[in-house]
């Protein structure tokens, strides 16, 4: 279920908060190290975290555990460091309301459908479209599921390839691969628009072979037109199944 807004604010307070506590946590940790080993003032040691070649100046003139504070200090400054690219990155998912980590498993998922070829292109998770990816995938097929709905989309298994997008539409079917699928499925519960899919499908990937289900038989006619390979009604697939078992 997706947080309110109120909620949605906290989780984006507490996520900024950890990194900060943890580069907080660094510095006291950094200071009171260099502190306890060569017995400096706090002020000096913070100093050394801003300037680090005053380390080596301190040892020409000082005595002390250089060996052991130059070790520390790489220790702390490499905390330091990655403590700070935490903070950058918190920083910068707050300053794009939290969608940063959205558009990084965009870009994901866009390479890791350019890198596919002979996968099926599934349109619509519902029902049908879920149990067709699932049979699928469970077969070793590559699979791809475009979705418009958003509520349908948090449902899909994290592992699914999934474009969002009405898949009506031709940017959103190249976005796809359908140039590279060897099949699409256009499984949306709705025969208009799985027959403007196969419109669609038919001009960006003609080779493909097209499977579109319809809600009635009056639209197979119409679906074998705009070039489907095979027409699914479910409602007769499932009666003619329950028809053999019985």
């Amino acid at each position: 279920m997706r947080a309110g807004p109120l909620g949605s604010l906290r989780e984006r307070v507490r996520a900024a908060t950890r990194p900060l506590t943890a580069f907080v946590a660094v510095v006291a940790a950094s200071i009171a190290g260099f502190v306890a080993l060569t017995g400096i003032s706090v002020v000096d040691a913070a100093f050394w975290l801003l300037d680090p070649t005053s380390i080596e100046l301190y040892f020409e003139h000082h005595d002390g555990p250089e060996r052991t504070t130059k070790g520390f200090a790489v220790v702390a400054f490499t905390a330091l460091i990655l403590a700070g690219i935490w903070v950058g990155e918190s920083a910068l998912d707050a300053a794009f309301d939290g969608r940063l980590e959205e558009e990084l498993r965009r870009m994901q998922t866009e390479r890791k459908i350019a890198e596919l070829t002979d996968h099926v292109v599934v349109c619509g998770h519902g029902m049908f479209g879920r149990t067709v990816a699932e049979r699928l995938r469970s077969r070793g097929r590559s699979v791809v599921v475009v979705e418009s709905d958003e509520s349908q989309r948090e449902r899909i298994d994290e592992s699914t390839l999934v474009v969002a997008g009405d898949a009506r539409r031709e940017p959103v079917l190249e976005e796809a691969g359908v140039d590279r699928a060897a099949a699409v499925v256009a499984a949306i519960d709705d025969s208009s628009a799985n027959i403007q899919i196969g419109v669609a499908v038919s001009q960006l990937a003609p080779e493909a072979r097209l499977v579109v289900r319809v809600g009635e038989r009056m639209y197979e006619s119409t679906a074998r037109r705009v070039g489907a390979d095979v027409v699914v009604i479910p409602e007769e697939v499932s009666g003619s199944e329950v028809a053999e078992e019985l």
